[in-house]
């Protein structure tokens, strides 16, 4: 899946455009490089997203095209 679809799908980031803005800015990490919006994940990766002064850093637990709400806080963990 793509980076920026996962990003949506999994609401760490509400909006795709939002999402692949960010990667575009280099502020959006796979497993310690800087990446693209067009970059594969899979589980296991580790996404790291910086918000301005605050750094989120997240496992990949699960790659689902869709999921519910209240599901996607289930496709990945905070570390």
């Amino acid at each position: 899946m793509r980076l920026d679809k996962y990003l949506k799908v999994s609401r760490l980031i509400k909006r795709r455009t939002v999402a692949n803005e960010a990667c575009d800015a280099g502020r959006v990490s796979i497993n310690g490089k800087t990446a693209k919006a067009s970059s594969a994940v899979k589980a296991g990766d580790v996404i790291e997203i910086q918000f301005g002064t605050r750094t989120v850093k997240a496992e990949i637990v699960d790659v689902s095209e869709t999921v519910k709400k209240e599901e996607a806080a289930q496709m990945y963990k905070i570390l």
